[in-house]
C-alpha cells in the first residue's frame, strides 16, 4: 500500500507489493522493486535502488545513489549520504543463499561508504566518508577508513 500523502517523482519506478508511508518522498530515477517497505518521513533523493524485501524505517533520508541489496534492513531516523551501498553475496555452501546484514536506528553514514555482506552497522553509529565496513560496528561508535576501524565511542 501506497500512502496517498507519499510524494513519488514521476521518472521514480516503484514496482507492485511495496508498502510507503505517510509524506515519504521517492526522487527522480529511484527503483523500489517489490516487497520493499518503506516507513513514513522518509526522503530519498535520485537514483536509489531499494531492492526485494528491504525494509526501511521511519524517517530514514538517503542522498543521491544509494543501494540496498535485498532483504537488508535498514533502521530509523537514520541519516545516509550519497553513493552508499549495502551489499550482498552468495553463501555457496548454503544453496546460493545470499547474506545480507543491516543498519540500525540513528545512524549516520557519511559519502561514498560500502557495508560488505555479513556485517551489520548499530544503533547511534556513525560511519566516515570513503569507508569500506568489513566487521560488525557495535551501537555507539565511531568507524571509519579502509577497512573501516574503530575511532572512538560516543
Amino acid at each position: 500500500m501506497i500512502s496517498k500523502t507519499a510524494k513519488i517523482h514521476e521518472l521514480a519506478y516503484v514496482e507492485d507489493n511495496v508498502e510507503i508511508g505517510d509524506n515519504t518522498q521517492i526522487g527522480p530515477f529511484c527503483i523500489v522493486r517489490k516487497g520493499a517497505k518503506i516507513g513514513s518521513n522518509c526522503k530519498f533523493t535520485a537514483y536509489c535502488e531499494i531492492r526485494e524485501n528491504v525494509t526501511i524505517g521511519r524517517g530514514t533520508t538517503m542522498g543521491s545513489r544509494c543501494t540496498i541489496s535485498a532483504n537488508a534492513t535498514i533502521g530509523e531516523n537514520s541519516t545516509i549520504k550519497y553513493g552508499f551501498v549495502l551489499t550482498d553475496t552468495p553463501n555457496l555452501q548454503e544453496g546460493n543463499v545470499k547474506v545480507v546484514e543491516g543498519v540500525g536506528n540513528n545512524v549516520l553514514i557519511g559519502a561514498n561508504v560500502t557495508l560488505m555482506p555479513g556485517f551489520s552497522i548499530g544503533d547511534n553509529a556513525i560511519i566516515g566518508a570513503c569507508s569500506q565496513v568489513r566487521a560488525n560496528v557495535p551501537s555507539n561508535e565511531v568507524w571509519y577508513g579502509s577497512p573501516a576501524k574503530f575511532y572512538k565511542k560516543l
